[in-house]
């Protein structure tokens, strides 16, 4: 699946990355954080149960059931091992 690939600082030095199908903007519920665009078109599987390196979970259930895919509180990238 080709998505669009931002991320959000938060504390603690970690970072969340957030994947929306390519092309389609970020749904509403989630435009209200500072996104930085980070790739856009970008081809991921989406099949796997964790998404690396933006530790997503379940990436394909949470674009069905949402229209995007967020990292979860407990996975939380590092800042310094950031994905692209």
């Amino acid at each position: 699946m080709k998505v669009d690939i931002y991320r959000r600082s938060e504390p603690r030095n970690k970072l969340t990355y957030l994947i929306v199908p390519s092309g389609q903007p970020i749904p509403e519920e989630a435009t209200n954080i500072d996104w930085q665009a980070r790739q856009q078109g970008v081809h991921v599987d989406e099949t796997q149960d964790l998404l690396h390196p933006f530790e997503i979970d379940h990436p394909r259930a949470q674009i069905e059931e949402k229209g995007y895919a967020i990292t979860s509180v407990y996975h939380q990238v590092e800042a310094g091992q950031s994905a692209p």
